[in-house]
């Protein structure tokens, strides 16, 4: 009886060593990617956008939001209309809501600056989408299209299409008022930038002449990238113009900016005969029926849906605890560190070009172009 006993205790000690050393294997069936989106689906991600006045930041919402939710995941999406302490308030329901994640599109990093912290410190990755968050350490990685490269294909259009190489050979001048984006974004400083890089020169040896003579960045940024200010700032500027010496170049960061150009032009008494050149950014369908009539000349195709796509991978990335795709370490320093970036490339489009690019692409349908 005792040799009977001693044998099964051996037996007993024998698997619960094996277990313990782990030589007892145990085999799972791999998850289905429906059982996986269940296990995602508790985890919730904010998408924090600064206003609904302008179109592209709906559609960036919806896209990020269809991207994120194929992958499981719940998402509260939040617009603040352009007032940062509606966005901190929003920041903090999120915070309450149990967010483990927050694209933000931030309104004024100073102003949120103590917020942002407050939510990195709980461990909450936060991407800057599109807007670099400035001045903090509060920021995973920045999601955005190149601005460097917006300014510089903005300022090579002018210098293209304005023929100002031709206009300086013949000692002439094209007149060229600067309309760029809120001083709070950083964005609008480094599309500024890449203006100036190559429009420059042009105004250093007079082929371009600015007749309000204002050229800095702090003199020629709009609030909030607002139409309205953009309206009421080229209304005071035009007042300088004549019939003999009217606006050739308005540079407009934006087409929202554009837009509020555009109204002012048409109340100065501007007409097809001496209509401006004027530049946009983000390809929306006003604008782009705007170059369709002629009142616009170009704008900057970002296509959200990649820049989306891009942005819900690094959701994914670091919610998984993994690393996300960059493609640019060097370039963008908020001011106290060099934040990883992936950059999407914008592409010009113009009259010659916008059916080719925005509707065979499927971007917009031909009806909502009329």
């Amino acid at each position: 009886m005792k040799r009977k006993i001693s044998v099964w205790l051996c037996i007993i000690i024998f698997v619960i060593t094996c277990v313990s050393c782990g030589n007892y294997e145990v085999t799972e069936m791999p998850m289905k990617k429906e059982e996986e989106n269940i296990v995602q689906a508790g985890k919730k991600v904010g998408v924090l956008m600064p206003t609904r006045e302008v179109e592209r930041w709906e559609d960036d919402a919806e896209n990020i939001r269809k991207a994120l939710e194929i992958e499981g995941y719940e998402v509260i999406v939040e617009f603040a209309e352009n007032n940062p302490y509606t966005q901190i308030t929003q920041m903090e329901d999120m915070l309450k809501k149990g967010v483990e994640c927050m694209v933000v599109v931030v309104v004024d990093s100073e102003i949120q600056r103590e917020t942002l912290e407050k939510i990195w410190k709980k461990n909450i990755d936060i991407i800057a989408y599109d807007r670099l968050i400035m001045n903090t350490e509060a920021v995973s990685y920045y999601a955005t299209f190149d601005n460097q490269s917006i300014g510089v294909a903005m300022g090579t259009y002018i210098k293209e299409h304005g023929k100002l190489d031709e206009v300086r050979m013949k000692d002439e001048h094209k007149t060229i008022e600067f309309f760029m984006g809120d001083a709070n974004d950083n964005n609008a400083f480094v599309i500024y930038q890449g203006i100036m890089e190559v429009l420059g020169e042009y105004l250093e040896d007079g082929t371009l002449i600015c007749k309000s003579m204002e050229t800095e960045f702090a003199d020629i940024s709009t609030r909030d990238w607002s139409r309205v200010f953009a309206k009421k700032e080229a209304a005071r500027i035009l007042e300088s113009y004549c019939e003999d010496d009217s606006l050739d170049i308005a540079c407009c960061a934006n087409d929202t900016i554009a837009y509020g150009i555009i109204d002012a032009l048409n109340e100065c008494g501007y007409t097809q005969e001496n209509w401006p050149l004027v530049t946009g950014q983000d390809a929306e369908i006003e604008a782009v029926k705007n170059i369709i009539n002629g009142k616009q000349s170009m704008t900057l195709y970002k296509d959200t849906r990649v820049l989306a796509d891009k942005c819900a991978t690094m959701v994914k990335a670091v919610l998984e605890g993994t690393i996300p795709e960059i493609n640019n370490e060097d370039e963008y320093n908020n001011g106290n560190f060099k934040v990883k970036s992936y950059l999407c490339t914008p592409i010009v489009v113009d009259k010659d070009n916008y059916r080719e690019i925005l509707i065979d692409s499927g971007y917009y349908g031909e009806e909502e172009l009329k």
